[in-house]
């Protein structure tokens, strides 16, 4: 996978994606720009730039185009490969959400994706007035250096499977007859020698962020606490700085995350400032009662494997619709679903013995 494949189908795309890509591969001594999808050829196993202009539009219809059609072919086309991004807009708008919808798509294509995966730029390139904090560079100077610093990431980046790994398993219905418990019931047969941690986040166990301010944040993470303390410095936290991998089991509550996961996920931001997730992987099981499963999978890819650097391996993502109680069970083919998906996570982990 040392070759890099550049996915860039646009013709015309602006003056900053293009400088975008060439710091990127500033250090590659191989790649290859794919235009046409008919010229792609075996895209599994190749290390992938998805390169994407979403103009003042907020789509790129010629990358949407490019994967359903390699997408028709192979339903699997980037099994084994993996990915990043650079999306660039000529707006303040539409870059995470086109950039989820890329992901979410490649990945159910069997494309992994590294933490952080992805740098960003839009219209004003305000998006990164931050770093101005910790560089002495402009901002079009930031956006090329942070695009350079991925692609050389990317360059040296490389995995393999986890031995013995700890897993944890996140979730916040507590009713016997959750459809999104009981697929995981379902998944977590097919999953014996594993060491799973299994923890249910109840009502009023942790209060949602407040909101710190960085230096008062990374004070508490020093210390290994937080601003509240309780439940989730007590128990979450430690499980999983221990984990190597972190099931979210997500039911769609009005097409988002119950309150709970939401207020867990934001809580994340002390253990951040403590270490990196990009040796930790993320995985989602979404239950909705009528559609939007894709909404939920979305905003946890945004969430972890965008903000806060979680690995997204292949196909992290298993969402089935099922709305009375029970419901789930009687879904056509949902144990081989399940044990396809318990498969999938035994390929990116190795139990004892």
């Amino acid at each position: 996978m040392d070759n890099l494949y550049i996915i860039l189908p646009k013709e015309n795309i602006s003056m900053q994606l293009d400088s975008m890509v060439s710091s990127f591969r500033r250090n590659y001594c191989s790649y290859t720009v794919l235009k046409n999808p008919d010229d792609a050829g075996d895209l599994r196993g190749k290390k992938l730039l998805f390169a994407i202009d979403i103009g003042d539009a907020g789509f790129d219809l010629d990358m949407l185009r490019f994967i359903m059609k390699i997408r028709e072919k192979d339903l699997h086309a980037f099994r084994g490969s993996t990915g990043t991004v650079l999306i660039h807009s000529s707006t303040e708008l539409g870059t995470k959400r086109f950039a989820q919808d890329v992901i979410f798509l490649a990945n159910s294509m069997g494309c992994a994706f590294i933490g952080h995966p992805m740098v960003e730029a839009t219209g004003s390139l305000k998006n990164f007035m931050t770093w101005q904090k910790t560089l002495d560079l402009t901002l079009d100077e930031i956006s090329l250096e942070l695009s350079g610093r991925l692609g050389d990431r990317f360059l040296e980046y490389k995995h393999s499977a986890v031995e013995n790994p700890k897993i944890l398993v996140l979730y916040s219905s507590p009713h016997k007859f959750s459809n999104t418990l009981n697929l995981w019931r379902l998944i977590s047969e097919n999953l014996a020698g594993f060491d799973i941690n299994v923890i249910q986040i109840e009502n009023g166990a942790i209060a949602d962020c407040r909101g710190c301010s960085f230096t008062l944040c990374q004070h508490h993470a020093k210390r290994n606490t937080c601003f509240y303390g309780g439940f989730m410095v007590e128990n979450v936290l430690p499980s999983i700085e221990e984990a190597d991998c972190v099931v979210w089991l997500c039911p769609n509550y009005n097409d988002s995350f119950a309150a709970n996961i939401t207020a867990t996920i934001n809580r994340l931001t002390v253990l951040y400032h403590k270490q990196s997730f990009h040796n930790k992987s993320m995985y989602g099981v979404v239950v909705s009662g009528n559609s939007g499963s894709d909404s939920v999978g979305k905003q946890l890819i945004g969430a972890l494997n965008i903000n806060k650097g979680f690995r997204l391996p292949p196909y992290a993502v298993l969402s089935e619709t099922a709305n009375d109680p029970g419901a789930i069970l009687r879904v056509k083919d949902i144990e081989k679903k399940a044990s396809q998906y318990a498969e999938y996570l035994r390929t990116e982990f190795k139990p004892r013995g």
